[in-house]
């Protein structure tokens, strides 16, 4: 009890907006829906639950072992994350240099199975992004206690749950929604995710000690 009290609403809610933007649905949804635009009903849903598992499973994966894997492959939370913000960064400039309705972005999904289209590249990296994945490694690794683990999966929980809400109800209103407003918030949404980006390389090189 005492872990669990040491842990305060600043950290609960930290957790909660980095996982937001790293496994949340804003990055995945214009490519789901362009993915999935042509398909039948009972597809589209077979591809979300696809990709809802696919991200919720890695995800899962990556709190519990990353710690472990940093460990095992010899590699740091700053160099984890200057790799994870120039992947993020590419992300994000395909996302605001934009991309034709319905060819997936930079992987084409047309005339592929939708259960591979599902797991890459919706699942990772566009619903579980470099961002959250950094996020998840860093949680794991520097946890100081099983209470501020259990709490971090708590959070994921609720993130994902939140996915579950957003892209169902994206699958019953594809038809009616906007897709010029979609894609304007989608670059905009890019230029904070370049943003991000930029500061998940320069927190990776303070780690390291390239810069302070």
């Amino acid at each position: 009890m005492k872990e669990l009290e040491s842990l305060d609403a600043a950290f609960v809610i930290d957790t909660f907006l980095l996982l937001l933007i790293g496994i949340g649905p804003k990055i995945a949804l214009v490519p789901f829906l362009d993915a999935t635009a042509d398909m039948p009903e009972a597809t589209k849903r077979r591809v979300l639950r696809k990709m809802l598992t696919t991200a919720a499973i890695v995800a899962a994966l990556l709190l519990v072992l990353g710690g472990l894997l940093t460990r095992l492959l010899h590699f740091s939370p700053g160099a984890l994350g200057v790799s994870s913000g120039i992947i993020l960064l590419v992300i994000a400039v395909s996302m605001v240099l934009g991309h034709e309705s319905g060819n997936g972005g930079d992987h084409p999904v047309e005339g592929r199975d939708p259960m591979q289209v599902a797991v890459f590249p919706l699942a990772v990296p566009y619903l579980l992004n470099p961002a959250g994945i950094v996020v998840l490694v860093t949680l794991s690794a520097e946890a100081s206690s099983i209470a501020v683990l259990a709490v971090a999966v708590g959070v994921l929980v609720a993130v994902l749950v939140l996915d579950v809400v957003v892209f169902r109800w994206a699958v019953q209103v594809s038809g009616k929604l906007d897709a010029s407003r979609m894609l304007v918030t989608e670059k905009v949404f890019g230029f904070l995710l370049a943003a991000l980006g930029v500061q998940l390389v320069l927190n990776g090189l303070s780690d390291v000690g390239v810069i302070h």
